[in-house]
């Protein structure tokens, strides 16, 4: 067993899947008994998402359903940026939602200088909105990961273990 061993720490999510969860979410909107004769349409935008409804209440109903198809299909909430909801002319109302993609710059630094103050062993490097971590054992990783997994729950954004070689 020559040489490094590596993974990449990501923050991403499966855009199929949302659209999954967002068609499933239309549907039951399509169906539902309060939702009849409404004004509520979910769109998808590169990196946003919009939420249009005839009140706040329904938003929120919306927001709901958005977010049990997420986290149905597999998808995490912390991909999710709620906007706030603004009315919109024409008594509707509308909320902007950023998707988060990648790690964030403090992020990455924080990551990497966790992994580099409990595992001396293992390096890390900030690669674009990912971090790169590397060593000589598997071992060693497997422990990384675990102790990522371990505060990724304090982190504002989801953790992915990808590349692992």
């Amino acid at each position: 067993m020559a040489g490094d061993v590596s993974f990449d720490v990501v923050s991403d999510f499966d855009r199929q899947e949302l659209v999954n969860a967002l068609d499933q979410a239309r549907r039951e909107i399509a169906t539902r008994y309060d939702f009849k004769g409404a004004t509520a349409d979910i769109e998808l935008g590169k990196d946003t998402l919009l939420i249009r409804a005839d009140s706040e209440h329904r938003a929120g109903a919306i927001r709901d359903m958005v977010e049990s198809k997420a986290v149905r299909r597999g998808l995490s909430l912390k991909v999710f940026d709620w906007g706030k909801v603004e009315g919109a002319g024409g008594n509707t109302v509308r909320q902007d939602v950023s998707l988060r993609r990648g790690l964030p710059d403090d992020l990455a630094k924080r990551i990497t200088r966790l992994i580099r103050d409990e595992f001396p062993k293992v390096k890390s490097q900030i690669q674009g909105d990912a971090v790169r971590v590397s060593g000589k054992s598997r071992d060693e990783l497997q422990k990384v990961i675990a102790r990522l997994r371990e505060e990724g729950e304090a982190y504002p954004v989801a953790l992915q273990f990808e590349n692992y070689r």
